[in-house]
């Protein structure tokens, strides 16, 4: 019997800015030539943070990994909108910041706290008819998104210095973060958008468990395979 040797586990990536998670995905496939190859949940190009990669039979476990709930760093700016909702869109709106303390601040992000429905961006990788949003973004069209049952079990803003703040979330999957923080400052009236994320757990998995992309990319195969978390099902049935 032939012993195989394409590694199959979960590899945890601390995802730099500037890359798509398909992106990372891609590198780790063709740095070790493995074929199968996925990614737990997508975090924008310049969020960085915990991204879950499954390889060989562990991509088997991807749609389990991926409904897990997680939980986001980051910061928010008030007083400007952008049309993406986050830093890399263009600005459409700007306002002055009303007088806000921190305990203002945790109030205002308190009452996002529960059940409730959010649309997604159109700046978004969700398709309409195979095309995905932010395509038709980028042409200009608009077109209507279902609105989706989401749950944000915090909120807490952890530092204000006007005119930003940095905060906390735990959350179901599918939130659009960026969407709360425009949602936040429609609350406050003045506007605001997300302008750093990071993902620092996802399920069970925390991005201090993570290793930098590039400090993967400099290993190889044997070690990346060691260093793989090989669930049990996966592990009985080598």
């Amino acid at each position: 019997m032939v012993k195989n040797t394409t590694p199959d586990g979960i590899l945890l990536v601390d995802k730099p800015p500037g890359m798509t998670s398909h992106d990372v995905v891609d590198r780790v496939r063709r740095k070790f030539h493995i074929k199968k190859v996925g990614h737990c949940g997508t975090l924008d190009p310049n969020a960085t943070g915990l991204l879950i990669l499954v390889l060989g039979k562990a991509t088997k476990l991807s749609e389990r990994l991926m409904g897990q709930d997680k939980v986001y760093q980051g910061s928010i700016e008030l007083g400007r909108e952008t049309n993406s909702y986050d830093v890399d869109g263009e600005t459409v709106s700007e306002s002055d910041v009303p007088d806000l303390t921190l305990e203002d601040m945790n109030k205002f992000a308190a009452a996002f706290k529960g059940d409730q429905m959010q649309t997604p961006p159109m700046v978004s990788a969700i398709k309409k008819d195979g095309v995905p949003l932010y395509k038709l973004a980028r042409k200009g069209i608009e077109v209507e998104r279902p609105p989706r049952l989401i749950q944000v079990y915090y909120f807490r803003v952890k530092d204000y210095t006007a005119p930003e703040c940095t905060f906390e979330i735990a959350c179901t999957k599918g939130t659009y973060i960026r969407s709360l923080a425009h949602d936040l400052g429609k609350q406050i009236g003045c506007g605001a958008y997300l302008k750093t994320l990071r993902r620092t757990v996802s399920g069970d998995f925390n991005v201090k468990d993570a290793r930098p992309l590039n400090d993967i990319l400099d290993q190889d195969l044997g070690t990346l395979s060691k260093s793989l978390i090989v669930p049990t099902p996966l592990a009985s049935s080598r």
